[in-house]
């Protein structure tokens, strides 16, 4: 279902010189141990198939971030942003059907996989991580045609979009809430708070030790039905460290309650300005309403927080849709991207 707002609002409120390796692998350059992973497998044969390039983009003092790029060099830009517990692997589904026509860049995280991990909190302050976004789409040459962005790299990206709107023409977000919503359902909505509760578990020291048992037994069951391939290659992702994902949760203000802290989420609300989030950049979201941490109650009243609105909802789909529904995910992208309107309803 895809439905179109408009809706009235005010705009809301240095790049680091990078020092940039490019790095071309072919799916035979380096027969080896890593080739017998099947998930590095998978990934050297979509180096070939994608001639996919490694990037790196110095964004702050020690902190460098991973990315792959593919596309034509010439093209209009597409920066994807992965979640949690993922890697740029989570656009696998997309790369191949946007590099077509487009340069795509979709980059690690801070924390996550090949980026930088830095193990203190403090390193992940919202204001840094959204600092880094700016450093890499500066250095790509700003404004990029879009930022498409899932779970954490949409929570990111929407706090990019509503400070720094003149560093893309458009914003696709799937499964992310917009943070004055969010705060508002931790705050009064005990559904949502009840499924936001493995927020305050994974801010629990310890936790990434926990993710890491049994083979990432609970990683693996959170992501649902994957390949061996995928497998392979997510655990190659979190064998380098978990510390920095779960670091995004700790130095987050946006989590449920807990005894020790009654009544924050509401104090969180109150002081959040909806000036200070508003989205003036044309917006499309793609939500799954089946997700089980992120409700559909996520969705009330968000078109009071962005001037020029899309909404597409996959009823029954999960948090994953960008690989379990990747044919719409990529129609609804696709369109948006070149100003076609699908069918459009009445909010």
């Amino acid at each position: 279902m895809q439905r179109r707002f408009a809706s009235s609002g005010g705009r809301a409120v240095g790049a680091a010189l990078a020092a940039i390796r490019t790095l071309r692998v072919e799916a035979s350059a380096r027969p080896g141990p890593l080739l017998q992973n099947p998930g590095m497998q998978y990934i050297a044969e979509m180096n070939a198939e994608l001639n996919l390039q490694t990037r790196y983009f110095d964004t702050a003092d020690g902190i460098r971030l991973h990315a792959k790029v593919c596309g034509p060099d010439d093209a209009p830009t597409l920066l994807f942003m992965h979640g949690f517990p993922e890697f740029w692997y989570a656009w696998r589904k997309q790369l191949p059907e946007f590099a077509r026509d487009y340069r795509c860049v979709a980059i690690d995280l801070r924390g996550f996989n090949l980026s930088s991990q830095p193990k203190d909190v403090a390193a992940y302050k919202p204001a840094l991580l959204v600092a880094d976004l700016c450093a890499v789409i500066k250095e790509l040459g700003a404004p990029v045609h879009a930022v498409v962005a899932h779970d954490w790299g949409g929570a990111l990206a929407w706090s990019l979009a509503a400070l720094h709107p003149e560093l893309m023409r458009k914003f696709v977000v799937l499964n992310s809430p917009h943070a004055i919503t969010f705060a508002k359902a931790l705050a009064t909505d005990p559904a949502q708070q009840a499924a936001s509760l493995y927020m305050n578990w994974l801010r629990r020291d310890g936790s990434e030790g926990a993710l890491a048992e049994d083979g990432y037994r609970r990683l693996l069951d959170m992501l649902g039905a994957l390949s061996d391939a995928d497998r392979a290659a997510y655990r190659a992702c979190w064998q380098r460290g978990l510390t920095g994902a779960v670091n995004y949760y700790r130095s987050s203000p946006l989590h449920p309650d807990t005894p020790e802290t009654p009544g924050k989420a509401a104090r969180v609300a109150a002081a959040l300005k909806p000036a200070q989030f508003h989205v003036t950049v044309p917006t499309q979201i793609v939500w799954g309403t089946g997700d089980r941490a992120l409700l559909p109650i996520l969705l009330d009243g968000i078109e009071q927080h962005v001037s020029d609105l899309q909404l597409h909802t996959i009823e029954g789909a999960g948090h994953w849709l960008a690989r379990e529904n990747a044919a719409e995910v990529n129609r609804v992208i696709r369109a948006f991207l070149t100003n076609d309107r699908l069918i459009s309803f009445s909010p």
